[in-house]
């Protein structure tokens, strides 16, 4: 009987699969002999020992040929009953082991057909305590026949529970994989809002400097295209992760990366200035992406929306906690915010750092102001 071979579990789980077994196989013959020897078996060694370190050494097999176990442990147990000239030990139970193993495989169909065969034979075999105890031989028989539902019943039960903790795991891990595509999107849209906007603004000076002022629409068509190919790269390394490419080629946007998306606006023709409180080195590396998002995104939307002519980026590092906020002296907004995927983008990075982020007109005047107070990570309150 041909039978699938066993998924290669990792090195610790193998080790204690290993103990596992050879304590059973130890159990197994101890447990044996001794109900063997206290039930009126007094040459240990003509029958009870024999078998007993056959069922045990069988068992250091039992994960890897479990149907092969069972029916080499049911064949030793009908050759024992057959020397031993009188023995009161069970036909069932020594094998309870190789039983229950063996109701765990997709074989479970044969188990029972097997145990009722064996316990049919068990039956006409104790016939003799039928005639000397009738009571004694239902109980003899029943209590057989009930021990073999219940391992099979537990091997079922084993099963159903291992898939359904295999299952649960593939959910898990499908969730993860889900959670991590929707950052990297958060990313794809970080990137191309940015430079597109920076982009943009670029092409519409060269545009406009063409004929009077070439020199000025080289330099910024230069600009366009270092900020086109550092998009470029990180783009790569995103569609990268979503095609499930393997390595590690996630961009790592970082805080050293601030000075770049100021230099950025400021050549798109933004007067930008940077103001940061603090020491931006102790920052935990998935906040200070998170930061350099926030920066990226507003100063982008700036750009695009806000006809501003200059942003003020302040940054306070804190022991517990890191405030963000840009502030620009464009138009603002008269009939209410309107929640894009930029700033829902924003809102979700920040959120699941289990900070705050709001959005709006400054109050008293034109400009819209951004703000996220972001917690640090391993803090305590």
């Amino acid at each position: 009987m041909a039978e699938p071979s066993p998924r290669r579990e990792p090195a610790p789980v193998r080790h204690l699969a290993r103990i596992t077994d050879i304590t059973l196989a130890v159990l197994t013959l101890v447990f044996f002999v001794t109900v063997a020897l206290a039930t009126g078996v007094h040459s240990p060694w003509r029958g009870p020992i024999p078998l007993g370190l056959l069922l045990g050494g069988l068992l250091l097999f039992r994960r890897r040929w479990p149907m092969t176990v069972l029916l080499l442990s049911i064949g030793g147990i009908f050759v024992y009953h057959l020397t031993v000239h009188w023995s009161p030990a069970g036909w069932i139970w020594p094998a309870a082991v190789a039983y229950f193993t063996a109701a765990t495989t997709s074989r479970v169909r044969w188990v029972p057909a097997i145990g009722l065969a064996q316990l049919v034979y068990s039956a006409i075999d104790a016939r003799r305590i039928l005639e000397i105890n009738p009571t004694r031989y239902v109980f003899h028989v029943a209590g057989e026949g009930l021990l073999l539902a219940i391992l099979i019943g537990a091997g079922l039960t084993y099963a159903a529970a291992a898939r359904w903790r295999g299952r649960l795991r593939e959910t898990d891990s499908r969730a993860h994989a889900a959670e991590e595509r929707l950052r990297v999107s958060h990313e794809v849209h970080d990137v191309i809002a940015h430079t597109l906007a920076v982009v943009g603004v670029q092409l519409n000076v060269a545009a406009d400097a063409l004929e009077e002022d070439p020199a000025a629409a080289a330099a910024a068509l230069r600009v366009a295209k270092d900020v086109r190919n550092r998009a470029m790269t990180d783009l790569r390394s995103l569609i990268a992760i979503l095609r499930d490419s393997p390595g590690d080629t996630t961009p790592q946007a970082d805080l050293a990366s601030l000075d770049t998306l100021i230099a950025d606006a400021r050549n798109a023709g933004l007067e930008v200035t940077l103001d940061e409180q603090g020491d931006r080195a102790a920052v935990p590396a998935i906040t200070a992406i998170a930061i350099h998002r926030v920066v990226q995104e507003s100063l982008a939307n700036t750009l695009k929306h806000a006809g501003a002519r200059k942003a003020e980026v302040t940054i306070g590092y804190q022991p517990r906690s890191i405030s963000v906020e840009i502030i620009d002296d464009g138009r603002g907004v008269t009939d209410g915010v309107t929640e894009g995927h930029g700033l829902a983008g924003m809102r979700e990075r920040v959120s699941a750092l289990g900070g705050a982020l709001t959005a709006g007109p400054v109050p008293g005047g034109g400009g819209f102001a951004v703000r996220a107070d972001i917690p640090v990570a391993g803090s305590t309150a």
